[in-house]
């Protein structure tokens, strides 16, 4: 069977599109370029898709590179035949591959290698026949010099039956299914780390079914042993185990069939036990980082997308309180106008100075919006500027702080900022978010954001190709000045990359603004294929021509300008014209090259070019009756902001420096399987306190008595 074809029974999509999409892979296309542009060739998948795709095409040819090595293996030891051979070109998991390989894989010296050195394999081979012979006659045949008496044959050959068992894959197998479906987790402190581990207290004598437990337990299990708080062990009902292994290879009940008895025990607890444990931890441990990493990309995605506020001028606050809060002033484009130290709140408390100093500072810049940054200091100061009375009507954003300080003190930050200190730079960030969180926030490395769960305990690798591709998928979905985005935003545009990005912001500054998208050809380095791939997604605001400004990809162009032209209109009067769009028979442009697909999309975008898929940005205020966890009481109504994403929950900021949990059970009157059904991140929904333990800083949340499904952005 082809890669393609397994690709196909294995995700449910048709052979001629999974051949269509890998080869526009191995072209060079990117996925969203892929998913955009090139409709007709793949029928239509989406990015989730193709990178499904992709992904398993990657794997399997692992498989198929290991299914080499080990067939040369084999054959090299001129033990290679048509049966290992074809098993081999039958299998596709790499655990089944290893079980057929592990009997010819080169060992080190074991107890069994010892007793097939010392002739003791034919008489193993006797005793797991279980024939009704008298068995003292046969042992006798095989004493020497190095086998001594009966005992010491018998226990060779149980150490050679036990190897055997234990490199045996229906054995493997059955075992492996058993651990994953009726083995337990059991976790136990470490006996004097009872202090020290009190974050793991709920684990600290604990046992659950392997298969019930959710990936975020069974992770933060793994956090506590390797932090060295808990010792962990996973393993089934011994009698359950070994009664299975009877079942299969016990054939009589004569005195052979003991020894093979004790053989079957000994190689279940000397060998498989462990073995297939670490197996299965490892299979539970890929499943739990896929789970964890699905949530963290969610909510990732949740987060580039937030909605922006646009070219506003803005002026950002980093609260503090002893060493004062950071204030700076952008223009509509995000360059710093000016930054200022205020001093509103204890020890110093300039309430009277602070607000002059912002008063002036609105007027002079003329500020458009203030955006205050969510961490210490931020309710206290976001409370302090709504008592300003200002000359106009100001809007007052709260805005999250996660990633800012490791922006501020990174090495992108002291290349845009060398001149100002962490703070300023903080500052600044926070005041870009407002603007576009997008455009901010790829500076950030993905983990860095904190909105997933474990994120630092999953496969790290597989985490940043995860999160780069939610990045990358959210750039381009949403598509790229040309002429303001920098080097950070542009490295995401598909067909780019860190160098030719570089490249785009050298020819602005050497030339100016691009005016077509055409110049694009005069960049260094970018060639035909990066310009297929890029041009889409890049936007030229007031551009010669105005698809310029729009999703329609340059080649399509003829069509639109044939489209005009029979219309009897210019492109500008086309464009966002209703009535005119409306009279177009798609039909009458298909060709070889374009088909429905691409057409649809080019109507969809002429009716609204360049439309930005973020939702427009809402004003959010935390009930001024609570300030502190201490003035939380059960049964409060009270208005919060989604800040989080788990399996198990939603964590909802009430103004109180410390997130609440909604427990999945209590976020709608109804089952619910997956939170993001029902919330997605900077929502603003409305909660009920249901408990409080300010001692632990616990707090219980519950949605059930409120309707917050309807505003779900997902």
């Amino acid at each position: 069977m082809s890669l393609k074809n397994i690709i196909s029974q294995q995700l449910g999509i048709k052979d001629n599109q999974i051949l269509s999409t890998l080869n526009l892979l191995s072209d060079g296309a990117t996925i969203p370029f892929i998913s955009r542009y090139r409709k007709e060739a793949t029928g239509g998948l989406d990015e989730v898709q193709i990178a499904n795709i992709d992904d398993l095409y990657k794997k399997l040819l692992t498989v198929e590179k290991r299914k080499e090595a080990i067939l040369k293996s084999i054959a090299e030891q001129g033990v290679l035949s048509d049966e290992i051979k074809n098993k081999i070109s039958l299998t596709w998991e790499l655990n089944e591959l290893e079980d057929i390989y592990l009997p010819f894989k080169p060992k080190r010296k074991t107890r069994a290698s010892v007793a097939k050195e010392n002739g003791l394999e034919p008489l193993a081979s006797i005793i797991l026949k279980q024939t009704n012979i008298k068995l003292e006659n046969e042992i006798i045949k095989f004493l020497n010099d190095k086998i001594e008496n009966e005992s010491n044959a018998i226990q060779g050959a149980i150490d050679i039956i036990a190897e055997n068992i234990s490199e045996n894959a229906l054995v493997r197998d059955k075992l492996r299914k058993l651990f994953l479906h009726d083995a337990y987790i059991y976790s136990k402190i470490i006996k004097g780390k009872e202090e020290d581990g009190e974050k793991f207290k709920d684990y600290f004598d604990y046992n659950e079914k392997i298969a019930k437990c959710p990936s975020h337990r069974f992770l933060a299990i793994q956090r506590g042993e390797s932090e060295g708080y808990l010792r962990v062990k996973v393993f089934p009902n011994e009698d359950l185990a070994i009664e299975m292994l009877e079942k299969i290879f016990i054939k009589a009940q004569n005195e052979s069939s003991e020894i093979v008895k004790k053989a079957i025990k000994d190689s279940y607890k000397r060998l498989l036990m462990s073995s297939i444990e670490n197996e299965v931890l490892a299979l539970v441990k890929e499943k739990a980082d896929d789970e964890a990493i699905r949530v963290f990309s969610s909510n990732l995605r949740q987060l580039l997308l937030a909605s922006p506020l646009g070219q506003k001028r803005i002026l950002a606050i980093d609260p503090g309180y002893r060493t004062g809060c950071k204030i700076v002033c952008l223009d509509d484009k995000g360059d710093i106008l000016y930054n200022e130290t205020i001093y509103p709140h204890k020890p110093q408390e300039e309430k009277v100075q602070a607000i002059k100093k912002i008063s002036s500072m609105v007027d002079a810049y003329k500020i458009d919006a203030i955006a205050i940054g969510n961490g210490t200091a931020g309710r206290e100061t976001e409370n302090f500027i709504q008592q300003i009375k200002f000359s106009k009507k100001i809007q007052v954003f709260v805005v999250s702080e996660n990633g800012a300080s490791i922006y501020s003190a990174s090495s992108v930050a002291r290349e845009e900022f060398p001149q100002y200190d962490v703070t300023v730079r903080g500052a600044i960030s926070i005041g870009r978010r407002l603007m576009d969180p997008l455009s901010e926030l790829v500076k950030i490395e993905p983990k860095s954001i904190g909105v997933g769960q474990y994120q630092y305990d999953v496969d790290q690798k597989k985490l940043k190709e995860k999160l780069d591709f939610v990045v990358e998928s959210c750039v381009n979905a949403v598509g790229v000045n040309l002429n303001t985005a920098s080097k950070h935003l542009l490295t995401y545009v598909s067909g780019l990359g860190p160098q030719i990005a570089q490249n785009i912001v050298d020819f602005r500054k050497e030339n100016g603004i691009f005016t077509s998208r055409e110049e694009l050809k005069k960049v260094a380095r970018l060639g035909d294929k990066a310009f297929e791939q890029c041009a889409g997604f890049l936007r030229i605001n007031n551009a010669k021509n105005p698809l310029d400004n729009s999703s329609v990809h340059p080649e399509s162009y003829s069509v639109v300008n044939k489209i005009a032209k029979d219309l009897n209109c210019d492109l500008s009067e086309l464009i966002a014209n209703e009535e005119i769009i409306a009279k177009i028979n798609l039909e009458k442009y298909v060709t070889e090259k374009v088909g429905l697909p691409t057409l649809e999309d080019i109507k969809e975008e002429l009716l609204k070019p360049g439309r930005d898929i973020r939702k427009i940005i809402k004003v959010f205020e935390f009930s001024k009756d609570v300030q502190k966890i201490e003035d939380l009481k059960i049964g409060m109504e009270l208005p919060g902001i989604v800040t989080n994403i788990t399996n198990f929950g939603a964590f909802v900021d009430v103004g109180v420096k410390q997130d609440g949990l909604v427990h999945i059970s209590n976020l709608a009157n109804r089952y619910i399987s997956n939170p993001n059904d029902v919330v997605c991140l900077h929502q603003h929904v409305k909660v009920k306190v249901i408990d409080v333990d300010a001692l632990r800083k616990r707090i219980q949340l519950s949605m059930k008595e409120f309707d917050n499904e309807s505003n779900n952005a997902n």
